[in-house]
């Protein structure tokens, strides 16, 4: 199982729209190692792109806003509710998944676990759509590793 393929329609997420812009949706959990690494890059998303990139977090609203902010992450959060049913309409393996969603609603690129190649390019992805100059989201130097899985 691996998460829905680059080309499907986005399933609906509550609290997001889809068709005013390209999003970027960041899936995630409080207590994942993985996600904890991840989630401060969320900020250079918010930065570039602001109100582009959302996190959809599998833990109650109080315990995400608590997260967000311990990790600086700047974006805007919403809830994936028990039984986490967006999570399992993308079809989720592992968290963290960052899914890049276009102007149509259908997926456009898809990266599990932390892939610093991988959130670049959806970086990229985010600019092109929005025509603007392509960001780095993540460097070899900035103390991250190039990979690791969720």
């Amino acid at each position: 199982m691996s998460p829905l393929a680059v080309g499907t329609v986005a399933p609906e997420v509550p609290g997001v729209e889809f068709g005013a812009g390209p999003v970027g949706l960041f899936f995630f959990k409080v207590t994942c190692p993985t996600c904890q690494l991840a989630a401060p890059v969320m900020r250079g998303f918010e930065e570039s792109f602001p109100g582009h990139v959302v996190g959809v977090g599998q833990d109650p609203m109080s315990t995400l806003d608590r997260f967000a902010d311990d990790f600086d992450m700047g974006i805007r959060i919403v809830e994936d509710e028990r039984p986490y049913r967006a999570s399992a309409a993308y079809d989720l393996v592992s968290v963290p998944t960052l899914f890049l969603v276009g102007d149509d609603g259908r997926l456009l690129d898809v990266v599990g676990a932390w892939e610093r190649d991988g959130f670049n390019r959806v970086a990229a992805g985010l600019a092109e759509r929005l025509g603007r100059d392509p960001v780095l989201v993540s460097t070899p130097d900035d103390g991250l590793p190039d990979f690791k899985p969720g």
